[in-house]
């Protein structure tokens, strides 16, 4: 008999120990008097999802749902088993990537599907050893296996918004401190994330709150109390996200001010620099039509060859008054502008 690496049987006895089978009807045989047994799937095909349609009574759709990943988190009570969709939050080198986990609860079986993630590891890969180390929780019933991995997966996704906040953070120093090397789409791309994630969340906590409203039969009283403790990280980390995208939004905000900031900066300078050749340009007019007057040869007519050296420096002395006059005039001008946009 050939076994598939992607599929594990669990039967986990009343002491709740864990123990691998090698099929599912042998964990059906083995959990009829005692126990109970845990399917884990990991990228499954629907040939081996098949196989829960006659011997655990899983609807078709069901099995649909499981191989659709495209699905937000839900919670549906069938007469013989509970489903229901979980997110499971990766957080990669470009972002934050949300696969999606089928939980089928029954009487006496858990069944699991997920996926792999980035770099090929079973999303679920380990937890069998944090079952192992609660095992007097795992023995009182599949419900309790349930919260032991949903609370595990929700543990991890403390880590993606953390992540998310650390990347935020580092985009705040590169828009404060100008340093030209932030990219916008950096905060689009995260915006983005945080949506996802808020929308995950959202759906995650009313799945919660239909658990805790009893709506599954399957989850005894006593489990309550664990998943309400589920509900309450789910509030945190919803708090969390929205926080985190008024964040994004404040960022943007900095950015394009800095941004409208530089552009008035330089906008200001090219001002500046118009105006000083403005300056320059009305002091000289005035000296060029005296200077090209005077520079004509027909000047001595008024003075007589004989004084034209005289008649050149009074001609000089007059176009510095001038020049000096002018000067004065228009950095009073000046001024009084500058303090009207001061008043502004």
């Amino acid at each position: 008999m050939t076994v598939n690496p992607n599929v594990r049987y669990f039967l986990i006895n009343p002491s709740g120990n864990l123990s691998l089978t090698t099929s599912l009807k042998d964990a059906l045989a083995a959990t009829r008097d005692n126990g109970y047994f845990w399917a884990d799937y990991c990228e499954p095909t629907a040939e081996s999802l098949a196989e829960l349609i006659p011997e655990l009574g899983i609807h078709p759709l069901s099995v649909e749902d499981c191989l659709n990943e495209d699905q937000l988190p839900k919670l549906d009570s069938l007469p013989t088993y509970s489903f229901m969709i979980f997110n499971i939050f990766e957080q990669t080198a470009v972002g934050v990537k949300i696969h999606e986990l089928d939980l089928i609860l029954g009487e006496k079986f858990l069944v699991t599907v997920s996926h792999k993630d980035e770099t090929g590891q079973h999303l679920l890969k380990g937890m069998e050893k944090s079952i192992e180390r609660e095992s007097h929780k795992a023995a009182q019933g599949p419900a309790f296996l349930m919260h032991l991995i949903v609370d595990k997966v929700v543990d991890y996704k403390f880590n993606a918004l953390e992540a998310m906040e650390e990347k935020l953070d580092e985009d705040e120093d590169r828009i404060l401190n100008r340093t030209g090397t932030f990219d916008p789409a950096s905060l689009m791309d995260s915006r983005r994330d945080l949506l996802q994630i808020r929308k995950s969340l959202y759906h995650e906590r009313e799945v919660i709150s239909k658990i805790i409203r009893q709506d599954s039969p399957f989850i005894p009283d006593k489990a309550l109390i664990y998943f309400r403790d589920v509900y309450d990280h789910l509030s945190k980390y919803y708090e969390m996200s929205e926080s985190t995208r008024d964040l994004v939004t404040s960022l943007m905000e900095i950015h394009l001010s800095i941004i409208s900031n530089t552009i008035a900066e330089t906008s200001n300078l090219t001002n500046a620099i118009m105006r000083r050749l403005t300056l320059i340009t009305t002091i000289f007019m005035p000296l060029s039509l005296i200077s090209g007057i005077g520079g004509m040869s027909e000047f001595t007519m008024f003075i007589g060859q004989q004084n034209w050296k005289i008649g050149y420096f009074v001609l000089l002395l007059v176009m510095v008054v001038i020049a000096g006059i002018n000067y004065m005039l228009l950095s009073r001008m000046e001024e009084k502008l500058r303090s009207g946009i001061h008043k502004l």
